[in-house]
């Protein structure tokens, strides 16, 4: 069996992104070394402050596209490190939700401030319409892959 055109150019396209998500992860490491986190956690951090709200770690998880184990180990770690509480769910007695602390706050901002103007240079020299049109293509994938 062969790949129809599509199918190959949509294979084509996850063998990108695998390689970005090393690419991607190995940036955010570097960029998060200095507050003494990795892109991982960071990943947790700006899925709850993306959220402005405390959250599940199911919910984390869903949002980042990650397993909930994984991001259950994360959030235990964090919790130690005081980035992260656990709170009370009153939509759940046993899945508690996860928030930010002041400092967990304070390294995503300061992670923020050290992506901003990273962002800003990995961007310079690809059009905006160009990045427009990849963005919208990996969010319809992702929900092919949800679905």
């Amino acid at each position: 069996m062969q790949h129809t055109p599509q199918g190959q150019l949509y294979t084509d396209i996850v063998l990108e992104v695998f390689k970005l998500g090393g690419l991607l992860i190995s940036d955010g490491d570097q960029l998060s070394k200095d507050i003494g986190l990795t892109s991982a956690r960071w990943k947790v951090l700006g899925a709850l402050a993306n959220s402005g709200t405390p959250m599940t770690v199911s919910q984390i998880a869903f949002s980042m596209g990650q397993t909930r184990q994984g991001v259950q180990r994360l959030s235990d770690a964090m919790v130690k490190a005081k980035l992260l509480a656990y709170e009370e769910n009153p939509r759940h007695k046993t899945a508690k939700l996860v928030a930010l602390t002041e400092k967990g706050s304070d390294a995503f901002a300061a992670l923020e401030q050290k992506q901003i103007p990273w962002a800003n240079a990995k961007s310079s020299g690809i059009e905006l319409k160009e990045m427009e049109v990849a963005l919208e293509v990996l969010k319809k994938i992702t929900q092919v892959l949800r679905d």
